[in-house]
C-alpha cells in the first residue's frame, strides 16, 4: 500500500475505555536513503545519533527487507516477518538494511489495558522482537485499522482497540505454535485433550496416559501446559467442573449423584474442590 500515517487524539471516554490509539501508518523506505524521512511524523522523528523514547506501546511489522534495533537491552535482527514492541520509557532506535530498505507497519497505542497485556511474559521480557514469518492475519488487522482512522466514524478506537488485542492475541499463538509445529508432541497433546475430553467422567492415570505415549511424564506435563496453559491434571478437573455446572444447570440430579457420576471418590471432596474453583458450593450455584 502507499505510504501512510496518521495522529488520533483519544477523548476522556476513549482513555477510559482502557486501550487507545494514539498514531498508525505504513512506510516504505527505499534502498540508499536516510532513514527516518524528514516528513516521518514530527512527534516521533529521531536521529540514530541520538535514537528517541516513546509513551506509548508500538507493534511494528517488517513485511519485506531487514534491518537492526537497538534499545538499552541490547541490540536485535530485524528480518522480513519480525515484530518489534517498543514499550513507554525505553530508550530505542532502529533502522532498515540501507542497501536493501525494507516495509514497516506500526501501530501506538496506551491505556490501563495494554499495561496489563503487555505484563504477558512473551511482552514483558527484554527480547524485544518476535520473528513470526509474514502472516496476513496481522497484515489484514493492520489494514483494518488503517480504514478505521481514516473514516474516523463514531466508536472507531473502541474497535481499533479490539483490533489491537487481536493482533497482541496473534502473537502469542505464533510465538507459542513455534514449540510445536510440525513435531510430534503436537499430535500427542491433541490425541491427549481428546481422550481426556471423552473421559471426563473417568478417574485418568496421566502418568500411564504419558507412558503409552512412549514419553515420560515430566516432558509430557510440561509441553501439555506450554500447549494448553495448563497441567493435564487441571485441564481434566477444569472439564470435570464445567460438566458439573452443566450438570446442575439442566438436569435435577443430586449434588451426590453429580458427584459420582463424575467420577469424585467423595461428595465433600466434590464440593470443596466446586466452591474453590467457582466461589460458591453445587447447592449455592444451582440455587
Amino acid at each position: 500500500m502507499e505510504d501512510f500515517f496518521k495522529y488520533l487524539t483519544a477523548g476522556e471516554e476513549d482513555q477510559h475505555w482502557g486501550l487507545y490509539l494514539n498514531v498508525t501508518g505504513a512506510y516504505t523506505s527505499p534502498p540508499n536513503q536516510p532513514y527516518p524521512p524528514i516528513r516521518h511524523p514530527s512527534g516521533y522523528y529521531f536521529n540514530w545519533s541520538s535514537g528517541r523514547v516513546l509513551q506509548e506501546y508500538q507493534i511494528n511489522y517488517i513485511t519485506k527487507g531487514n534491518g537492526v534495533l537497538e534499545t538499552e537491552n541490547g541490540e536485535f535482527s530485524l528480518l522480513e516477518g519480525s515484530v518489534f514492541l517498543i514499550k513507554p520509557g525505553v530508550w530505542h532506535r532502529y533502522r532498515p538494511n540501507q542497501a536493501l530498505g525494507w516495509q514497516e507497519h506500526y501501530i501506538g497505542f496506551n491505556g490501563e489495558m495494554a499495561r496489563k497485556l503487555f505484563q504477558h511474559p512473551i511482552f514483558a521480557g527484554k527480547q524485544s522482537v518476535l520473528h513470526i514469518g509474514v502472516h496476513e492475519e496481522i497484515i489484514d488487522t493492520y489494514y483494518k485499522v488503517f480504514d478505521l482512522v481514516q473514516e474516523e466514524q463514531p466508536g472507531f478506537q473502541q474497535i481499533a482497540s479490539g483490533l489491537i488485542v487481536k493482533m497482541l492475541g496473534y502473537l502469542i499463538s505464533f510465538e507459542k505454535q513455534k514449540e510445536f509445529t510440525g513435531k510430534r508432541i503436537a499430535g500427542i497433546i491433541e490425541d491427549a485433550r481428546f481422550r481426556i475430553r471423552q473421559n471426563v467422567d473417568q478417574e485418568l492415570d496421566m502418568t500411564l496416559m504419558a507412558r503409552e505415549y512412549n514419553i515420560g511424564y515430566s516432558y509430557f506435563r510440561k509441553m501439555f501446559k506450554n500447549y494448553t496453559g495448563m497441567a493435564p491434571h487441571k485441564y481434566h478437573l477444569e472439564l470435570k467442573i464445567m460438566r458439573a455446572k452443566e450438570l446442575l444447570l439442566v438436569t435435577d440430579k443430586s449434588v451426590k449423584e453429580i458427584s459420582y457420576e463424575l467420577g469424585f471418590q467423595t461428595i465433600h471432596y466434590f464440593s470443596r474442590l466446586f466452591k474453590n474453583k467457582v466461589g460458591k458450593s453445587p447447592t449455592e450455584f444451582r440455587r
